[in-house]
């Protein structure tokens, strides 16, 4: 990989890059961490809950994930970082609020991992009709094929899932073909059987279904050009995502009706009325697809971010190997998967109940979102049609954190955890002349022969830095590998 600087129409010199990914692989990831283990449920349960307005709720929900979708992109295409929406905030509010949304996505999101084994365990469990017992041994064999592909980088993970994503695709394609003969318009009446109630819990439902836009950000760095693959990426993954959803839903009521959220595998219940026999081996082979694909999309995610935190500081330095472009963060990986292990283990210990750690996983996602917004709206150039679209995502965040008050325990304990790490930092950082922070003078942080903090905060790197000259900008862009702050087109 090679990085070389490049004027951008009057604004500071940027970096343009020269990653594994491009549009195809890119694109397929987008897509799986997105349209992933919701295809299983979310129809049945949405439908159950609104009836037919459950279309509705969808269309909803798809509408409400544009913005959110495409602040993420901004981001990404102009501030590629393997650190994802923890530098994002580094740059805004500062190492602190930083180490939280590392901490949060990291040792929070993560619990996700195993509880998407587990789902997927269960549904292969559930339609092909074997003891319940073996739910963990699947779960267990669903880890391995994804950390092995990612153990040799992401171009061999982006092509793996490319074929996963374009056999996903197909599978919903396949599935909505079939039953589509099906349809009867008589299952549309009454349309709103629980009232716009109803269509406010269906939306609610899917909002985990529209969840996974930040993912690209931690290999944002991968791409061959992030500042035109990325949001072209994103857009083709809203609308392939948003058709998905949307033509699913609507076969799964105009096929079954009422019957749409009576049993616990409702896919299996559409393909059934127009291919028995043959329905189990079909939504076995889905579930497996489902989550090996996403799998593979967050694993690079977790990697990348791990050698991130180890690069800033915010974990031992011992993990940082791999955070550059094109390195493979191994040893972040492994740690990955100890922690993986152990919150699989805790599942485990307490029967496969899922409700508590999905609650854990998605109040964290929560707050990576609210902090992550509010660090657009001050990093994207005001007025700009990218701020706006921060500025509707920050709100629509903030409402979603009051909504999961009740579940931000773990979140809370992670940011005691970040701010205690910076006490240490400072105290450290006093006793040996650096920083407040633990830095030096020279923007480095502990002291010389550690690696650059590139993640300061805008407000502090124009404190530090109030008058550098054009060339020391392309000098300072090419040498962090990361797009210059004020670069914000």
């Amino acid at each position: 990989m090679s990085t070389k600087p490049i004027e951008s129409s009057g604004a500071a010199p940027t970096t343009e890059r020269h990653g594994s990914l491009g549009l195809v692989q890119g694109t397929a990831l987008y897509i799986a961490s997105v349209l992933g283990t919701g295809i299983l449920v979310l129809p049945g349960l949405a439908a159950a809950a609104a009836g037919p307005a459950s279309v509705v709720a969808v269309a909803v929900v798809l509408v409400l994930s544009i913005p959110l979708a495409g602040t993420f992109a901004a981001l990404a295409s102009r501030y590629p970082d393997a650190g994802g929406v923890a530098s994002y905030v580094r740059r805004a509010l500062g190492d602190t609020a930083a180490r939280m949304a590392g901490y949060w996505f990291y040792f929070g999101v993560c619990i996700g991992a195993p509880v998407l084994a587990v789902l997927g365990g269960e549904y292969v469990v559930a339609v092909l009709g074997i003891d319940r017992s073996a739910v963990p041994i699947i779960g267990f064999a669903v880890f391995i094929p994804p950390f092995v592909v990612n153990w040799f980088g992401v171009r061999v993970a982006g092509w793996v899932q490319f074929v996963l994503t374009g056999l996903l695709v197909a599978v919903v394609v396949g599935v909505v073909a079939v039953t589509f003969p099906a349809a009867e318009a008589s299952n549309f009446t009454p349309f709103l059987p629980n009232g716009w109630g109803g269509v406010g819990v269906a939306i609610s439902l899917f909002v985990w279904a529209f969840a996974g836009w930040e993912v690209g950000t931690h290999i944002a760095g991968e791409f061959k050009n992030p500042r035109k693959i990325i949001p072209l990426a994103t857009g083709i993954a809203v609308v392939v995502v948003g058709a998905g959803y949307l033509a699913l839903q609507f076969v799964t009521v105009a096929v079954l009706g009422d019957r749409a959220g009576d049993g616990q595998v409702p896919l299996l219940d559409l393909v059934e009325t127009t291919a028995p026999g043959i329905g189990p081996v079909i939504v076995a082979i889905v579930a497996a697809i489902v989550t090996l694909g996403v799998m593979n999309a967050y694993l690079p995610a977790f990697g990348k971010l791990g050698a991130a935190l180890g690069r800033d500081g915010d974990l031992p330095k011992f993990f940082a190997k791999g955070a550059a472009d094109g390195e493979v963060p191994r040893r972040s990986l492994a740690l990955t998967g100890v922690i993986i292990l152990v919150y699989f283990g805790l599942m485990l210990l307490n029967d496969l109940d899922l409700t508590g750690f999905i609650l854990i996983h998605t109040s964290n996602m929560v707050a990576i979102y609210a902090a992550g917004m509010l660090a657009a709206t001050l990093l994207l150039k005001r007025w700009s049609f990218g701020w706006w679209l921060a500025v509707v995502a920050t709100v629509m965040t903030a409402g979603l954190l009051v909504l999961a008050w009740q579940n931000l325990f773990v979140p809370l304990v992670l940011a005691f955890a970040a701010v205690v790490v910076t006490i240490v930092r400072r105290v450290r950082g006093l006793r040996s002349g650096a920083g407040p922070d633990g830095h030096d003078g020279r923007g480095r942080a502990g002291g010389a022969g550690e690696p650059v903090d590139v993640g300061a905060p805008v407000a502090e790197a124009a404190v530090l830095v109030p008058a550098a000259p054009a060339a020391a900008s392309v000098v300072s862009s090419t040498s962090t590998g990361t797009a210059d702050p004020k670069d914000t087109e």
